[in-house]
């Protein structure tokens, strides 16, 4: 025994390894080892092999530099392959009124009249203005569940992303409007469905068109924005006036009276300037600089036409059109909360007493009276249009947004966050709408995807 003086532990722990050692002596694991080191020396010996010789061609000749050796470079002919076309290189809109006519025609066909023809025919209809109130929730409720996506409401209106929708206010004849990223305007008469005579591109920008409005007092003008250009779409006359143009980068605008003669236009590089149609000449009544780095959507109040909302980077504000200047705006109020940027903020459409944002922080935010952070998912990357949340002009509870989730839908929130009703159909609609737009006094919703397609429910 000899290890009396050691542990009960260290005892056990020296008889472990005696016998792990005995157990793999008897193994005799190193005498197999041996005999297969044997074995693969005898395969080895038996192959005989050839030495490879080296190709001329594969021996690599060491690169110097010519300029180093101060030796003139051999010119050698570069063999130019053709550029695929893109948006810039087709023909640029000249400045100045345009003639409505549709891309690729070079005078108006009996389709393209047929559909200028029924847009000037709506536009002599007045809209019933009586006050209808605003439905109960419930009501509401139903009448989002009544409205569906069929596969003749689907069709391709422009040919690349949608940036910019507006609906016309007729309650007879649904024509939308999508203004796409290379500039073109494309008109959908959806009651015609996929006839010849349903839908027409005209071209009366150079660039993205980030905002369309028909006039609230003559919905016989269509009011786009593009980069650097706002016109008129005046089919009583089937021409694209210029209302303003300038070197800045425009982002959006609105109207800052009933008749739609003045409006607030944003610019990306954060500015805002004042324009008014009646004014002879393209520029601005007053550019104002009001601090900040981006302004990505401007919105006038609905009752208070004085106060209009400007959003972008993570400034949300309000100020008021009377007091504003070049330099030196102070808002009259500032909504705070955003970590990140701010794709859009505007009015709630009866009152104005509410806001709601989209912000790059996957937030939803409802402001003023009232508050409430929303989870969303608003990571649409580069290739989709960002998401805008626009409120439904029939209700001042209710607002609509487009949507990541799976399945492809589109989203109706309550003000208090709630998740109302979500328009969808599997069959039909598999892409994101991130545009979006409702009509004023109908059930009607049209989204548009990032290929230029319409659906309407």
């Amino acid at each position: 025994d000899g290890y009396s003086h050691l542990s009960a532990y260290e005892r056990k722990r020296l008889k472990n390894i005696t016998e792990n050692a005995k157990f793999f002596a008897a193994l005799k694991l190193h005498e197999s080892a041996a005999r297969l080191n044997q074995i693969a020396a005898k395969r080895e010996s038996h192959v005989t092999k050839r030495p490879k010789t080296k190709k001329v061609e594969d021996e690599t000749v060491r690169r110097r530099s010519m300029r180093l050796l101060r030796v003139e470079p051999v010119e050698i002919p570069v063999l130019e392959t053709p550029a695929r076309p893109g948006p810039e290189d087709y023909p640029q809109v000249p400045a100045g009124p345009l003639p409505m006519v549709p891309e690729d025609q070079a005078e108006n066909s009996k389709w393209t009249e047929a559909l200028l023809s029924m847009w000037m025919r709506i536009s002599e209809l007045k809209a019933d203005n009586a006050d209808r109130g605003t439905p109960d929730i419930e009501r509401y409720r139903e009448s989002l569940s009544s409205m569906v996506l069929s596969e003749e409401n689907i069709r391709k209106v422009v040919k690349a992303r949608v940036c910019s929708m507006a609906i016309h206010p007729s309650e007879s004849t649904i024509l939308v409007a999508a203004g796409d990223k290379w500039g073109r305007i494309g008109l959908w008469n959806v009651v015609s469905g996929w006839s010849e005579e349903g839908a027409h591109i005209f071209i009366p920008h150079n660039s993205q068109i980030s905002c369309m409005q028909f006039s609230p007092c003559n919905p016989a003008h269509l009011l786009s924005l593009s980069s650097d250009t706002l016109r008129c779409g005046d089919v009583t006359r089937a021409v694209f006036d210029e209302i303003h143009r300038s070197e800045e980068n425009f982002s959006s605008f609105d109207f800052l009276d009933e008749n739609a003669f003045t409006a607030v236009v944003g610019h990306w590089d954060g500015g805002v300037a004042v324009v008014d149609r009646r004014t002879p000449g393209v520029s601005s009544e007053l550019p104002a600089d009001i601090g900040f780095r981006r302004t990505r959507t401007v919105h006038v109040h609905p009752v208070n036409k004085q106060y209009f909302l400007a959003a972008g980077s993570v400034d949300v504000c309000v100020f008021d059109i009377r007091y504003l200047k070049a330099k030196g705006n102070n808002p009259v109020s500032s909504l705070t909360g955003h970590t990140k940027s701010v794709a859009s903020a505007y009015f709630s459409p009866v009152t104005g007493s509410r806001v709601v944002t989209v912000c790059a922080d996957d937030k939803l935010r409802g402001m003023l009276l009232f508050s409430f952070p929303c989870r969303h998912n608003n990571n649409t990357g580069r290739w989709l249009t960002r998401f805008r949340a626009i409120w439904d002009p029939k209700q001042e509870h209710c607002f609509v947004v487009g949507s990541m989730a799976q399945p492809r839908q589109i989203q109706v929130f309550q003000d208090t966050g709630k998740l109302l009703h979500s328009f969808y159909n599997v069959d039909c609609l598999s892409s994101v709408c991130s545009i979006n737009v409702v009509h004023p006094s109908q059930n009607i919703l049209v989204g548009g995807n990032s290929s230029g397609r319409l659906h309407v429910f």
